[in-house]
Parts: C-alpha cells; sequence; structure tokens
C-alpha cells in the first residue's frame, strides 16, 4: 500500500541532508503546486470512506489521518547555491481498534476503493494482534468537535517568498561571512508546512495548517599558523512561524551581553558578522580551567539541557518501559510521581508543558488523536507533579482524558507519545541577565547548542556550548575554550539557583527529535530566561586529563 519515489533537483545536498524525515518527501512539486491546498469537502469525504470501511469490517474505533507535507530547503555555501528543492507527501493513514488492539495501514492512493482497502487492512491488522493480546486497549473517552480548524499563526507564507529573494538572502550573509575573515560558510533555509486532516468515529473532522521555518548558517575559520580550525553556529531557533521571522525587531534583540540574542524576529546578518568575530576569539581564548562554576546558561544553550534532561524522561512511555530508542528509559519511574514529593529540582524549577505557545514548533490546535492541546505542570517548585501521556496512557495516570501529545512524522507512520514543548517558566522578577552575571564571583556564561551525551535512564549527563565566557567577580574576562559540564539531572535541577524574568524569556529547539522505530522525528521547542546553576562540575574536553 506504501510507494515511495525519490528525486532531488540537484542531489541530496548537505542542507537537504539535514531535513527531518526526509524520506517521507515523496516527489518534488513546483512551487505554484504547493500553494494549491486540497479542497477540505474532498478529504472529508475520502475520511467517511475509510470510516465506513473499518466500521463495515468490526472496527469498534477508527480515525483517519490525511496529510500533505511539503518541505523546501535551499541550502548554500560560500558563493554558490549547493541545493534547491521543494518535496511534497501526500497520502492517509487508518487506524483502527478492533477486538481490543490497534492496528494500522496506510496508503498513497486516494481513489476510494484503494482508501477502503487500507482501512479493512487496518482492521485484519487488529484481529490478528488480538490473537496474542493479554489485556485490551484502554482508550480515554473523547468527544467529537464535528468540523473545526487551526492554523499556525503568521503574517507571511514562507512558500510564498519568492526563491529567488531567498537565495539571496543566503548568498549576501555568506558574503558577510567570508567579508569577515570566514575560511568556509554554509547557510541553510528550512521550510515545512503540515496540511494535516483528523477524522475519527468520535465525530471530529479537524482541518490543521502548520508552518516551520529554520534559518541557520556555520562559519569556520582556520589559524594558517597552526592549522587549527574553529566554527561558530548560527544562534538562530527554529520557530513555528512564517518568514516573518526572518523580518529584524530591535524589540525582539537582547543586546548588552556578550552576544546579541534573538526573541521571535531574526537578524541573520547581523548573527553572522558576530559570528565572525566570536570565531576568531575562539581561536584565541585560554582553555578552562577544570573545577567547579556557577553557570550561567542563556536559553539557546539551556534547551538542549531542558529537552534530554526533563522531556525524554517524563514521557510516560519511557517511564513505562515501552520506549528505550534513542537513549533509554527514565529514571522518573512512578513511585516518584505516587509519592507526591519527588525532589526534581529546587524550588526555582517550574517545568510547564505547552502545546498551544504561539511561535514554538509544536503549537498545534489538536493533537494526532483528535484531542482538543492545552498547557499543564510536569515540575512544580521542584516536585514532579506530571508526565506526557496519550489517550491509551490516561487511565495508568488515573486521568479522565489524554493531555494532547500524539503526533505522527507522516501520513504512512502511525501515531505515538511525543513530546510537546517543554520549558522552564521564567521567573516572576524583572531580573536580566546582566543582573545575574553582577552576582557571580567564579563562574561561565555559556551560548547555544553544541555536542551532549546522556545515559540510559536520562539521569547522568555531559553538555558543552557553542560559546563560553568566563566570569570573574560580577565581570564577564573573556572567552574559554574546550569547557563542558557534568552532572546528574537531579542534581543540576537542584542546583538552580535563579531564573531571569519574562522579558528574558526564549524559545529554542529542534527540528528533528527522534524516537520510535522505525524512527520518527518531530519538532519540538523548549523556552527557558537565561538560568544560573550553581557549583557545577566543569571540565577540559581538550585536556586528557579532565
Amino acid at each position: 500500500m506504501r510507494r515511495r519515489d525519490f528525486l532531488y533537483m540537484t542531489g541530496v545536498g548537505t542542507g537537504a541532508a539535514m531535513l527531518p524525515s526526509l524520506n517521507t518527501f515523496g516527489r518534488l512539486i513546483s512551487v505554484e503546486e504547493a500553494l494549491t491546498p486540497i479542497d477540505v469537502k474532498l478529504k472529508k469525504q475520502m475520511a467517511d470512506v475509510a470510516l465506513n470501511a473499518a466500521k463495515s469490517k468490526g472496527a469498534t474505533y477508527a480515525d483517519v489521518r490525511i496529510g500533505r507535507y511539503l518541505n523546501q530547503v535551499i541550502a548554500t555555501r560560500d558563493a554558490r547555491v549547493e541545493n534547491v528543492a521543494n518535496g511534497e507527501s501526500y497520502g492517509m493513514g487508518v487506524r483502527v481498534l478492533a477486538n481490543g488492539l490497534w492496528g494500522f495501514a496506510a496508503t498513497n492512493n486516494l481513489d476510494n476503493d484503494s482508501i477502503a482497502k487500507a482501512a479493512e487492512l487496518a482492521v485484519a491488522i487488529a484481529k490478528g494482534n488480538s490473537k496474542l493480546m493479554t489485556e485490551p486497549v484502554q482508550l480515554a473517552p473523547q468527544k467529537g468537535y464535528g468540523e473545526v480548524s487551526w492554523k499556525t499563526p503568521l503574517e507571511v507564507n514562507s512558500f510564498e517568498v519568492p526563491i529567488p529573494q531567498k537565495v539571496e538572502l543566503l548568498l549576501n550573509v555568506n558574503a558577510e561571512a567570508l567579508k569577515g575573515g570566514a575560511k568556509y560558510v554554509n547557510s541553510n533555509l528550512f521550510m515545512i508546512n503540515e496540511q494535516k486532516y483528523f477524522a475519527s468515529t468520535d465525530g471530529s473532522y479537524i482541518d490543521q495548517d502548520i508552518h516551520r521555518i529554520w534559518p541557520t548558517f556555520t562559519v569556520t575559520k582556520i589559524d594558517s599558523a597552526s592549522g587549527k580550525f574553529e566554527t561558530r553556529n548560527a544562534l538562530s531557533a527554529p520557530m513555528g512561524m512564517g518568514f516573518e521571522y526572518l523580518t529584524p525587531k530591535d524589540s525582539e534583540k537582547i543586546k548588552g551581553g556578550p552576544v546579541t540574542m534573538y526573541k521571535k524576529r531574526y537578524d541573520m546578518f547581523e548573527d553572522v558578522k558576530e559570528a565572525t568575530v566570536h570565531v576568531t576569539e575562539k581561536l584565541k581564548a585560554k582553555p578552562v580551567p577544570a573545577g567547579k562554576y556557577d553557570l550561567i546558561l542563556d536559553p539557546s544553550h539551556l534547551f538542549l539541557t531542558i529537552h534530554e534532561s526533563v522531556g525524554h524522561p517524563t514521557e510516560l512511555d519511557r517511564v513505562l518501559g515501552y520506549e528505550a530508542n534513542f537513549a533509554g528509559t527514565s529514571f522518573l519511574t512512578l513511585d516518584k510521581w505516587e509519592s507526591k514529593k519527588f525532589n526534581f529540582g529546587s524550588e526555582q524549577v517550574n517545568i510547564v508543558a505547552d502545546k498551544l505557545e504561539v511561535g514554538s514548533l509544536g503549537a498545534v490546535g489538536y493533537d494526532d488523536e483528535g484531542v482538543k492541546c492545552g498547557k499543564w505542570d510536569i515540575i512544580k517548585n521542584g516536585i514532579l507533579v506530571n508526565y506526557q501521556t496519550i489517550r491509551d496512557q490516561a487511565h495508568i495516570l488515573g486521568l479522565a482524558a489524554s493531555q494532547g501529545c500524539c503526533y505522527a512524522d507522516s501520513w504512512e507512520s502511525i501515531q505515538f507519545q511525543r513530546m510537546p514543548n517543554v520549558s522552564l517558566a521564567p521567573s516572576n522578577t524583572e531580573l536580566t541577565a546582566a543582573d545575574m552575571v553582577k552576582d557571580v564571583e567564579k563562574g561561565i556564561y555559556m551560548f547555544g547548542r553544541n555536542s551532549y551525551s546522556i545515559d540510559q535512564q536520562r539521569y547522568n549527563f555531559q553538555f558543552s556550548a557553542q560559546l563560553a565566557y568566563e566570569v570573574k567577580e560580577g565581570k564577564i574576562v573573556g572567552m574559554l575554550k574546550d569547557a563542558s559540564y557534568q552532572s546528574n539531572t537531579q542534581e543540576f535541577w537542584n542546583a538552580c539557583a535563579k531564573v531571569c524574568g519574562k522579558g528574558d524569556y526564549r524559545l529554542g529547539g529542534t527540528f528533528s527529535d527522534g524516537k520510535g522505530q522505525p524512527s520518527q522525528a518531530s519538532a519540538v521547542s523548549h523556552g527557558s530566561a537565561t538560568t544560573r546553576f550553581n557549583g557545577v562540575k566543569v571540565i577540559n574536553t581538550g585536556s586528557r586529563i579532565g
């Protein structure tokens, strides 16, 4: 029932190779075709064919996801274009409950006969699975919403911006880097549009139009005397926005520190100019002396630590041992939650799951089970209070309904539990990053994601940054290199001493969080304000004696 066709305009270049789930984008299309929507009435008719066929074969529940996934990638290096491609994947997945268990089938042949056969196959698979059943699926109740829709709030559809304009932007960014002494520079622009239609026997017909964008670059300089090189990546964030993200606004910038940072608008030219200066500084930076430091972590760095040490271990399927792919299960076992007093972090630590945050990668109106999305606490004043669930997990926590954490990366992938946006709430003070620096006697201020490692229980970890600055007696005194901090999740979050206020809050995130087998990729954001952690072990990764 599945077919994949692959074709790229100029081959799979550097940028295209970085795309999440690139193999789901089955054929090349023109920009004009990408901008032509599928009639919602036609999608409802196709969904009804599948639902009726599933019920006629004995399904007690069925849902249908009709997905049209569009991607555009532009990749450049130095003064040339490496790759330009528009991709589309379009098809239907049908999931059913029959005889107490799940069955799933998918097709990209969307005539009535093929749709009905896919639904019938899903029922047959469910009935086959039921022969091995130990207990039936318990599905949390979910009301039907009728015909509803949701769309990413955006000002400019990225797919409507002419490709020559985007190419010119990237090449001009590269020219700035080369002018600033870069030896090499790569820049890329990724744009995603998920057009998703969900229908179920509960009575929902949900049409969603989801947009994401990610502009990025890497600048490289080489020291001619030693032959050593350093790089600096863009400090942009992938966002759930349109092309307006690339329109700079001074009100969306945070200046005054060693690095200019960006909120919901990004100045790619300003960032690449600073990057060429930073790479020169990195070539001359002194190695970090190993020891304990107070860390000041910028949101451009902290988002990844949140993702790995908070987001993944609070996924209920990992907690239960159902999921162990991509770095294992979780130390946050149910007994810790049941105690109602497990000390995850200090009282400064308030972690919130939010599927609605405007501008975030994970923002949708409804998840891939037709559950209306919302917001809830995971860590409250340092105490573990909740996890992330979907409909067939809700009963395990005694919840009356799912929290809306179901997602599939393609119409041909079965939906399962995925991470919502998981963020560290800012404090209720007006504390700024500059204020925080003044309090630090011996510290390191870190920006941007770099290398990391975490164990199979999401407990022991190590993280490094794009940029690290030494702080002495309340002042930033220079750049450091080879700085990486080591800790365990509970110790680290209990070292959280101060969190800046709402004015400093920003999103970071990833386009391609991998999970499952076969692997699926999802896009998710993690917000925070600049945060201080006291007395954290820092090692020198350039030294053989850590």
